[in-house]
């Protein structure tokens, strides 16, 4: 009989009960300060980043070689035959090749390795959704199906007060981020088919941004049941007044709030708020 793990990373931004629920296999992802390193939501957490970003901006580092091995390892060690991993987009980060390169040679399981195209609770809900097939006892193949559905599914969009994290990082064009911030434009970024962030659209302000989101938010899921999730960096007010007006403009099955992960806090910087959601579908 077919045994399946779920296995993603730590930028997925799953509340910890879900995981927990779904015996979900999280990679974390690394956070570095000079020579110290610190696996995400482990041995760091978001509101340190955040502590800390005045005095300085850390790296983000992908997981060693030994340490995916040693995950592999100790689920095939559990009695677990087959393995969907799940990764942050690859457009976004190395994660994914060096996953591949892994599985490809991990020959003790079965390992189908997916490309999210997505980050936080875009890649969270994928998974979130495989790990229910899998627990309803869907088959390998099926699960799998699964992921690539809600590829297609899951829509992204979020809002940051300042583009300078993104722009120090390089998910944003530096024209566009100091024209941006001169101006006071801002943008509302999601993730396009490659897996890559964009410029949805732009608004004037702050406040005529959060105004925009949640008029996309009505558009994409007018006539639909969705699950939500909002997510923010460093700003619960905000994204307790954003749940406030999502649930009275969506019809809603499971609505799911929390922070972003450290490792997704060094490249945003504080005061996201930010969207993700899709429509109930069954297999």
């Amino acid at each position: 009989m077919e045994k399946i793990a779920v296995v993603t990373d730590s930028s997925c931004d799953l509340d910890e009960s879900v995981v927990s629920e779904y015996d979900i296999k999280i990679l974390p992802l690394l956070v570095v300060y000079g020579n110290k390193t610190y696996k995400d939501r482990i041995e760091i957490k978001p509101q340190e980043v955040y502590d800390l970003l005045e005095t300085e901006i850390p790296k983000t580092s992908l997981p060693s070689i030994g340490e995916v091995k040693a995950l592999l390892d100790g689920i095939k060690d559990e009695g677990y035959t087959h393995a969907i991993v799940i990764s942050i987009s690859s457009g976004l980060s190395g994660t994914y090749g060096m996953l591949n390169m892994v599985c490809k040679e991990y020959k003790a399981m079965k390992i189908k390795l997916i490309d999210s195209k997505s980050l936080s609770m875009g890649l969270g809900f994928i998974v979130y959704e495989v790990a229910k097939a899998v627990k309803k006892g869907k088959t390998f193949e099926e699960s799998c199906l699964v992921a690539e559905q809600m590829k297609k599914r899951v829509k992204l969009f979020y809002i940051i007060k300042t583009l300078k994290y993104l722009k120090a990082g390089g998910r944003i064009g530096k024209v566009e981020a100091t024209l941006g911030e001169m101006l006071n434009v801002k943008p509302i970024i999601s993730i396009d088919k490659e897996g890559v962030y964009y410029s949805y659209t732009k608004v004037l302000g702050w406040h005529k941004a959060k105004k925009k989101l949640l008029e996309i938010f009505a558009q994409e899921s007018e006539g639909k049941k969705v699950n939500v999730a909002v997510m923010n960096g460093g700003d619960p007010e905000e994204a307790n007044e954003l749940i406030a007006k999502v649930k009275e403009i969506g019809s809603i099955n499971e609505l799911f709030t929390g922070q972003i992960s450290p490792t997704l806090v060094v490249h945003t910087g504080p005061g996201l708020v930010g969207l993700t959601f899709y429509d109930i579908f069954e297999l």
